[in-house]
């Protein structure tokens, strides 16, 4: 369905028009959502930044998740997912993510605090939607800090977790909602893991 995380970008900005040249922050969600979003932001000539939040993983399968955390500490959990966890042990894997968040920001965002959110448009962006919940946390953030709108634009997503965000936002824009779905590679071509390095080289283009 998509070449690659620019092919998607550009087709996501194109869905996103309406916004062009209004006061917009696009957020981005590192790493995968980084090169999608900046695209996304070129396009509408607007304010763009990474927001930081981390998949809270299982102790001992790192690939799941029974949750995620956002850098402003606001955290969403699938009380079912975690019910076996104890309290103890899910704020000592969320003290872990956070301390990655930390790294991240200092990194990524060269230790910047994120641009003013309270009355503005947000939209936040990542290469697709699978359990959703690194964007469920994201959405947190922006409304403890008072976004104005919310709208959440990916290539590609379930339908089940794309209705769930649908109703935790002002707008979902999703370009596919495959009726099989499993993974967010399984829509592009060229799928590969983004490092620290492509998201420093990616943040330094000029919007």
């Amino acid at each position: 369905m998509f070449e690659d995380r620019k092919d998607a970008g550009e087709r996501l900005a194109r869905a996103l028009e309406k916004y062009k040249g209004e006061d917009v922050l696009v957020l981005a969600i590192p790493r995968g959502g980084v090169e999608v979003a900046y695209e996304v932001a070129k396009y509408l000539g607007v304010d763009f930044s990474l927001l930081v939040a981390r998949k809270l993983p299982y102790p001992h399968n790192p690939e799941a998740g029974f949750g995620a955390v956002a850098e402003d500490g606001s955290t969403f959990i699938f009380e079912r997912a975690a019910a076996w966890l104890g309290r103890k042990r899910i704020e000592k894997i969320k003290k872990e993510q956070l301390r990655e968040i930390i790294r991240r920001i200092d990194v990524l965002r060269k230790g910047k605090p994120l641009p003013e959110i309270s009355g503005r448009t947000v939209i936040l962006v990542d290469d697709g939607l699978a359990m959703g919940s690194t964007m469920r946390a994201a959405i947190m953030l922006c409304k403890n800090k008072n976004a104005a709108k919310i709208v959440v634009a990916v290539p590609v997503a379930g339908r089940e977790v794309a209705n769930e965000i649908a109703g935790m936002v002002d707008e979902l824009v999703v370009l596919e909602v495959p009726p099989f779905f499993q993974a967010v590679a399984q829509v592009y071509r060229n799928w590969y893991d983004v490092g620290d390095e492509e998201v420093l080289e990616i943040m330094a283009r000029p919007t």
